[in-house]
């Protein structure tokens, strides 16, 4: 595979676990997580196993700073602000719309990793990164964007090789698996565990649950990815779009909109695991399995993977929703 060798930022492999009391607790299939909530650098998350390849890209073009974009309390700014201390490099976030009232969770740990903080407010964010790059390059610095969630071809490298380090783990643990869930947003985890699924022979259903897209849009999304994916990195890759699988059943509000269904996942594994989930992510991701589990949707002899993004620093900012009645 024709990437370029990633910067080693991530503690791998990651733990491999049975979630037997939550499975006591729904019944149904047989459960697994993949913890990459513990993949260590700056809180951890999905977004290191991506930025371990795009820190590379920016190095080999001889970038200064890494530029990207979210939410405030986005999981993947957070991520890669800790990149960029780890790897002595400068970062701009782009956060929008406006700042919150108050700095808690994932936007007090950027401001901790020397992150400097650019709000959108009502401007597209994608114009406020450009004009952030040509600043940096007017200042005789070399920019580099990432895009939302570090969901491109480079950065998707990341879970392509996961899938690999799965692999590996479910042979060593003598584990059969059927289902792969995840939380499927941006796009780039899913896409690179679709293309790593074949790549390493690995087959078994991977479910993404939207997070804030209706399924014919983020189906596309991923497909497109996992097609950009396959031909970067040399993998053949015959999947039609149909054959990605998405469910937007559970999206309620939108993006950052915490409901019951979020607020009893996280309550529920936090209770019978000791695991916490985020309110965003995989809160709704580990609300939309429960809910799938109570219909019947697995069977009792199958084996489901929960794969964790992480994401827990967001809880803080989430604190009086959580612990409404």
């Amino acid at each position: 595979m024709a990437d370029i060798g990633p910067v080693p930022l991530a503690v791998l492999p990651t733990p491999l676990q049975e979630l037997a009391r939550l499975r006591q607790a729904l019944g149904g299939p047989r459960l697994l997580v993949k913890r990459d909530d513990l993949t260590g650098l700056g809180l951890g998350g999905n977004k290191v196993r991506k930025l371990e390849y795009l820190v590379a890209d920016a190095r080999a073009q001889g970038a200064h700073t890494l530029i990207t974009a979210g939410a405030p309390q986005s999981n993947h700014a957070r991520q890669t602000a800790a990149a960029a201390a780890r790897c002595g490099l400068g970062c701009v976030l782009v956060l929008g719309p406006i700042a919150p009232t108050s700095i808690t969770g994932n936007l007090l740990l950027n401001t901790l990793f020397g992150a400097r903080i650019r709000w959108a407010g009502a401007r597209d964010p994608f114009a406020v990164m450009d004009e952030v790059a040509a600043e940096e390059r007017a200042a005789g610095r070399v920019p580099y964007i990432i895009p939302y969630g570090g969901s491109n071809a480079v950065g998707a490298a990341g879970y392509l090789h996961a899938m690999g380090e799965l692999k590996r783990q479910l042979e060593e643990q003598g584990e059969t698996l059927n289902h792969i869930v995840v939380a499927s947003g941006s796009g780039g985890t899913q896409a690179g565990m679709v293309v790593g699924a074949r790549a390493y022979g690995l087959p078994t259903q991977i479910l993404g649950v939207s997070i804030a897209q209706e399924a014919p849009a983020l189906r596309r999304k991923v497909f497109d990815l996992a097609l950009l994916t396959a031909a970067h990195h040399g993998v053949p890759f015959d999947l039609t779009p149909e054959a990605i699988d998405v469910n937007a059943d559970y999206t309620g509000a939108g993006y950052g909109h915490m409901g019951a269904p979020e607020r009893e996942a996280i309550r529920l594994v936090a209770a019978t695991e000791g695991l916490l989930l985020d309110p965003v992510y995989t809160g709704r991701a580990m609300a939309g399995l429960i809910d799938l589990i109570r219909r019947g949707a697995f069977a009792d002899d199958e084996t489901v993977l929960f794969w964790h993004t992480g994401g827990a620093p967001a809880l803080f900012a989430y604190a009086e929703a959580l612990t409404a009645p």
